[in-house]
């Protein structure tokens, strides 16, 4: 890979998709080296199917393994339709969530075990890894309050889950973040806005100067 593969992760409240909207631009103005947006589930028309049928709150029987399952195809589609031709380029991606996100959710908040879904990643992704992750921290109480003040007419089926299984997720991002010092960077998301976005920007143009002007 030629390219710079950049992740941004967090707990659902942390704030990561509105950071990310404004982040873009902002890195898209200093990079080096045309840089594209996108998102897991989706950012490609089959895998955005797969979002749908994921999130969607009346499919409220759907099996954790299914689940997990279902991730793992939209992500592989992701990865070979849009994101390896991007890097194989020289481009860079900036995705919001990859294979963390579903160590965090399937592994640790579904209990379906972080290294069961590992293995599963590993097959659909082939060992793709990110070169760099920003992860938004949030404590559970406040990402769902967040929600509920914010996102009434947007609550997914994942939202809607209690209070422990967001814990479980939270607890395995962090373990995540102290396991992978050198690709994971942690952010404080209780600061404010403009902190947050700051912060995140600060850390990607300095830790890759061969692809963006600081």
């Amino acid at each position: 890979m030629n390219g710079l593969f950049i992740t941004i992760e967090g707990p659902d409240g942390a704030g990561k998709t509105s950071i990310l909207t404004e982040l873009f631009p902002l890195l898209k103005k200093v990079a080096k080296a045309k840089i594209i947006q996108t998102r897991e589930p989706g950012g490609i028309p089959i895998a955005e199917k797969i979002r749908a049928l994921i999130l969607d709150p009346e499919n409220d029987r759907m099996d954790e393994r299914t689940e997990a399952l279902l991730y793992a195809a939209a992500r592989r589609q992701h990865l070979v339709e849009k994101v390896l031709p991007a890097l194989a380029q020289g481009k860079i991606v900036l995705c919001d969530r990859f294979v963390d996100s579903s160590l965090a959710y399937q592994g640790a908040g579904r209990k379906i075990g972080v290294c069961a879904i590992a293995q599963l990643n590993e097959f659909a992704t082939e060992g793709t890894a990110p070169d760099f992750t920003l992860y938004l921290d949030v404590d559970s109480d406040t990402g769902l309050r967040r929600i509920a003040e914010n996102r009434q007419e947007q609550i997914d089926r994942l939202d809607s889950e209690g209070l422990e299984f967001h814990q479980r997720v939270r607890h395995a991002y962090l373990k995540l973040a102290e396991e992978n010092p050198g690709r994971i960077y942690k952010i404080d998301a209780r600061k404010s806005f403009e902190e947050v976005l700051q912060t995140s920007y600060r850390a990607i143009v300095e830790q890759y100067p061969q692809f963006f002007e600081n």
